[in-house]
């Protein structure tokens, strides 16, 4: 037997993850692996190191999901509340339990270090806890099953989190819910040189609306994600819910699409070169390397030339020019003049202004050009050399624009 519509929620704990001192990559870990046995997730919650906001929350969770399970707080210091903030939320006492305090000293004698008081803490769980052997880490995990919903409480170091989640997790839970072999199983479409709304528009409400497999957009720097997902008993016939809206997709999209998955844009754009046997140059002002790096870090040799300079200004004087012209006219300038004296088969040009945080996109701070073949394509935007954004902005976008450039010229000959 399974059972549908099995709601889960995670709660991640700790303050450290509201000051922005730290990612919160275990929520994402335990998303995935409830994804991956059939389980919705709706909501995902931070809280901080505090007892009542802690089981508040929970009590929150509690009332629109079956599946609970907090991450961090389980450690012996003053502001580990979450065995408090479980208790709270669910009307029981902590209970000490004596054998959980010498399963912690048994483990610190085996590290040869000194276990201290603070310890006794980790023994305490609330009343009839169902405790979690934590074989890999000092603090105990535990379930708590209340009115017919549990709670997991996890600890937050990723190796121990990711250890219990799945071999004591995730069998707990297929046997508690009667899961069987159910599945919740996501492919990703990766798209380029289409807006969000237009791709949206193409794309159709039929298919947007559907509610197994969903379809749902995710735009990023310069490119937009379609997911599909598919909830199914098993993973061959979330496959095959999933190719046959993948196919209608390929059917309205398909030119927009460079990868699936995993693939990012800049092993796409190499092989593509690489395949035509082509070569590229590359002309990066004022923002240093980004463009050359990532095409680099693909681990390939398709770059012919690269040329730095330091500002549109000393980029002007290596082109001739002596009229301040827009910064967007320089970067086509400086992609066509980079192609022609390479003698490269495409080109291209980031010019930024290096003391510029950010500008409205009228007046331009970054502006980046692609050339290939005669024809020259560029944008020009608001941030500057010293944005945060503009490394990934213009990588991502003047790959996907050659990206873009590349095909229509294949599909065209």
């Amino acid at each position: 037997m399974v059972t549908h519509n099995v709601n889960a929620e995670i709660v991640a704990i700790g303050t450290e993850i509201l000051l922005g001192e730290i990612t919160d990559t275990n929520s994402v870990y335990i998303a995935r692996a409830l994804r991956d046995i059939g389980l919705n997730l709706y909501y995902m919650t931070s809280v901080g190191d505090n007892e009542r906001r802690i089981a508040d929350v929970i009590r929150t969770a509690l009332a629109r999901a079956q599946v609970v399970i907090t991450c961090g707080g389980l450690g012996p210091t003053v502001d580990d509340m979450t065995r408090q903030g479980v208790a709270a939320a669910t009307g029981r006492e902590l209970v000490f339990h004596q054998v959980l305090l010498d399963a912690i000293a048994e483990r610190f004698a085996g590290f040869r270090v000194q276990m201290t008081e603070n310890n006794r803490r980790q023994a305490y769980l609330p009343d009839q806890a169902i405790v979690i052997e934590n074989p890999v880490g000092t603090a105990p995990a535990f379930i708590v099953e209340h009115e017919g919903r549990v709670v997991i409480s996890l600890p937050g170091v990723p190796r121990e989190m990711k250890f219990l989640m799945t071999e004591r997790v995730i069998p707990y839970l297929r046997e508690r819910f009667e899961l069987g072999s159910g599945v919740i199983k996501a492919r990703i479409l990766r798209t380029a040189g289409i807006g969000e709304s237009l791709l949206d528009a193409q794309i159709g409400d039929e298919l947007l609306q559907q509610s197994n497999p969903t379809v749902g957009l995710a735009a990023h720097t310069g490119q937009v994600d379609i997911r599909i997902t598919a909830k199914a008993a098993s993973m061959d016939e979330a496959d095959r819910m999933i190719a046959g809206v993948e196919q209608q997709l390929r059917e309205r999209i398909g030119a927009y699409i460079f990868g699936v998955d995993e693939e990012n844009i800049q092993d796409v754009v190499v092989k593509l070169l690489q395949n035509q046997q082509a070569t590229l140059a590359i002309s990066e002002t004022g923002i240093g390397t980004p463009v050359s790096r990532a095409l680099e870090a693909a681990g390939q040799n398709i770059v012919r030339n690269t040329e730095i300079y330091t500002n549109p200004a000393a980029l002007r004087l290596a082109l001739g020019e002596t009229s301040d012209i827009p910064i967007r006219t320089l970067a086509e300038k400086a992609a066509e003049r980079a192609c022609r004296e390479s003698d490269a088969n495409a080109a291209i040009a980031v010019v930024s202004e290096p003391e510029v945080i950010e500008n409205a996109d009228t007046e331009g701070g970054t502006a980046i050009a692609v050339y290939m073949d005669g024809s020259v394509r560029s944008r020009v935007y608001g941030f500057g050399g010293q944005s945060d954004l503009a490394p990934a902005w213009v990588t991502t976008w003047s790959l996907s624009m050659l990206w873009r450039m590349i095909k229509e010229t294949s599909d065209g000959a």
